[in-house]
């Protein structure tokens, strides 16, 4: 297996002028792709960061942040991949973490002056030595080089192996500070392989991924699958409906990566009737509950298939769907259990509770991260005292190994002793015409602890109260207890670094309602 670096550089041979990235500002070749690379690689290493010391690439989504970590790769450094949307205090947590040397970036962003905030970094403490600033979305200012510090002899040899930490990123900091996940790339294109086989993936695709490129999703999607395909994929620096929306009828696009969020604000925009959306024969979502009845509306919308791989950040998919399951497979469930991992259920004591069929799903496997980057509690807390993998949810598993997540083991709604789950609030609720996203959480009660409120985003020029939600529910014989006891309507729902609805903030604001009265 040979590196994605090295992967690029033979593209760069054969296809030179096949396009690796189409973006905003211009299309990079596979030829561009392996000569920007190098000559980052050549910059980092002329400055002096030895091999695996950590770079924080913060940029946004786009061919730019995909050179940057190859850049890195060829340097032999190590990427601290920090999402484009993430706020002074995670960037500021994220550097001093991971000990970067380095702060690759943009000269300013709409939130940041990052001159300015490299410097405050160095002024609290960071370790950081240099900033290196890509003046233009693909590459490095000329400036740069003039007069600059020449490549070490050894740069060849400092090229990462596939086995090689190569990135870290971080979990979603919903809750508090985020954390390092350790990757190498072996688990990327050991994912990279099943994704092949469950969507029948080609090199004759092109690829559209709309996730932030440092967190996995984004990672197999736009940096690792479509390289090892030699396939072209559509980056956006900027989630946008109808950009998104105009790009697939564009390149004609035929692999679509989005959050079920995201793909939801397809449907819901206007311009979804006036695109051509038929080259579409996939997409792939998940980070969040898929919800059937919007899945279902985008597969008949444009024929593809909705698929998703389940797990997480630290452990990679534990399940997936594939393109020859039935649909209430594909939307139902998040797919039948991969052999590979050796799925098991524990149960809130650390016992395996495997033969009952529910409990909170673990593995062993080749698609694992490494843990938690010099965080050895918090990694000890991620595996069972038997040494596998947590993921952190409550699911099922049938006789027919077909998974289904009732809800993370955080996003439980217990209302007078009695479980509810989240995920399955918002599904119900989201069936609502006046709704274009939905949000439970647990509102807190002096007499059942916590009861079901629910936060929403509504389509244009519509109206609803909860007694229309509540009324709407009982018509489609939702269980009672699972109806909302308080609604809010906001303009738009928070998110996350990685792109979800950041519940954390949700939790956060209804406790203080409560707390006021209000």
């Amino acid at each position: 297996m040979q590196p994605l670096a090295a992967r690029i550089d033979a593209l760069a041979r054969t296809r030179p002028d096949g396009v690796a990235f189409y973006s905003d500002s211009e299309d990079l070749t596979w030829a561009e792709y392996a000569r920007r690379s190098d000559r980052l690689a050549a910059h980092l290493a002329g400055l002096g960061l030895l091999p695996g010391e950590r770079v924080a690439v913060l940029l946004p989504d786009g061919p730019g942040v995909h050179n940057a970590f190859v850049g890195c790769e060829k340097a032999g450094l190590v990427v601290m991949g920090i999402g484009p949307r993430a706020g002074r205090e995670e960037i500021r947590h994220l550097v001093r973490k991971s000990g970067a040397a380095a702060l690759v970036t943009r000269p300013a962003s709409r939130d940041h002056d990052f001159r300015v905030l490299y410097e405050d970094l160095r002024r609290d403490g960071a370790a950081l030595r240099h900033h290196v600033v890509l003046e233009r979305q693909l590459d490095l200012d000329e400036a740069c080089y003039a007069g600059g510090p020449a490549a070490p002899a050894d740069l060849a040899a400092r090229r990462l192996g596939v086995g090689d930490l190569f990135l870290l990123n971080s979990t979603s900091g919903t809750t508090g500070l985020p954390k390092c996940v350790m990757h190498h790339q072996a688990r990327w294109f050991a994912f990279h392989e099943l994704a092949v086989e469950s969507g029948e993936l080609t090199p004759a695709e092109v690829f559209c991924s709309v996730l932030p490129a440092p967190f996995g999703f984004g990672l197999w999607t736009a940096h690792f699958t479509p390289a090892a395909l030699g396939a072209p994929c559509v980056v956006l620096e900027r989630f946008s409906a109808e950009e998104t929306l105009r790009r697939i009828e564009r390149h004609r696009v035929t692999v679509l990566a989005a959050v079920s969020t995201q793909f939801i604000m397809l449907l819901n925009d206007t311009g979804v009737a006036k695109h051509d959306l038929s080259s579409l024969r996939a997409l792939y979502t998940g980070g969040e509950a898929v919800p059937y009845e919007r899945a279902a509306e985008f597969e008949e919308r444009t024929g593809a298939a909705v698929l998703q791989f389940y797990g997480s950040n630290e452990t990679g998919a534990l399940s997936c769907t594939t393109t020859r399951d039935t649909r209430e497979v594909r939307l139902r469930s998040a797919g039948h259990v991969l052999p590979s991992m050796h799925v098991r259920l524990y149960d809130d004591a650390g016992n395996d509770v495997t033969a009952s069929g529910t409990g909170q799903p673990a593995c062993k496997g080749p698609l694992t991260s490494l843990g938690y980057y010099e965080d050895a509690a918090a990694t000890a807390k991620l595996y069972t005292r038997d040494g596998w993998m947590l993921t952190g949810d409550i699911a099922t598993i049938d006789a027919g190994g077909v998974l289904r997540v009732v809800g993370r083991v955080a996003d439980f709604i217990i209302r007078g002793g009695k479980n509810i789950s989240g995920p399955a609030v918002e599904e119900a609720v989201a069936t609502h015409p006046a709704i274009a996203l939905a949000a439970a959480v647990a509102m807190p009660d002096p007499v059942y602890g916590e009861r079901v409120c629910v936060y929403v985003e509504l389509r244009a020029g519509a109206s609803l109260t909860l007694d229309a939600l509540r009324e709407h529910l009982a018509a489609l014989g939702t269980t009672r207890e699972w109806w909302p006891e308080r609604l809010i309507v906001v303009d738009a729902l928070p998110r996350a670094s990685g792109g979800k609805v950041a519940k954390g903030e949700l939790r956060a604001d209804i406790r203080q309602r409560v707390a006021e009265g209000s």
